[in-house]
């Protein structure tokens, strides 16, 4: 039995979840998300809790019971609380604006980076630290993925966008004579 498809997904306060056909939807205070239901699995809402059950002990129904538990704790939290995620620049004259739904990246390349948002994403820019937020994790880590990918960080002085909590291990330069 999956350790995580057996937890039940608890309900918040203001936080309505529905199955309807092959299609589950999560409404909350921030939106409203929806997410196909994967075979070999059935979801049960038993009052302010959601369940997954398996339909049998099959491989496939096995692999998919954790994972659909987990898109419903995505979208039950998306809708009450939303994701973010936290990148920051370093480099010398490395700098990010918004305007309107465009992130304007300038990262010591010869012209200036201008990445238009997707819906539903929102990004706050302050000094050298970007944040991106939304309802949809998926949407928010893919969006934070696109923008470390104009300047991934340098393995010798660091310089790059990196993530917030990510580690660099910066390598030895040459060894003068």
């Amino acid at each position: 039995m999956s350790r995580i498809g057996r937890l039940p997904v608890e309900l918040p306060q203001g936080v309505t979840f529905s199955v309807a056909g092959s299609a589950m939807t999560a409404k909350g205070p921030k939106g409203s998300l929806s997410c196909a239901v994967p075979s070999h699995v059935d979801v049960i809402i038993d009052g302010s809790a959601v369940k997954v059950t398996r339909i049998n002990d099959s491989k496939p129904a096995r692999a998919r019971h954790g994972l659909t538990r987990s898109l419903i704790q995505n979208l039950v939290t998306g809708v009450s609380q939303g994701f973010e995620r936290k990148l920051q620049i370093v480099g010398v004259g490395y700098k990010a604006d918004v305007q309107g739904s465009t992130l304007n990246l300038h990262l010591g390349y010869s012209h200036p980076i201008n990445y238009a948002l997707p819906d539903g994403i929102n990004v706050a820019v302050q000094k050298d630290l970007i944040t991106v937020t939304g309802i949809n994790k998926e949407l928010v880590g893919q969006t934070a993925a696109n923008i470390r990918g104009f300047r991934k960080p340098d393995a010798y002085k660091g310089k790059g966008v990196r993530y917030i909590d990510e580690t660099i291990r910066l390598k030895a330069g040459k060894s003068g004579k």
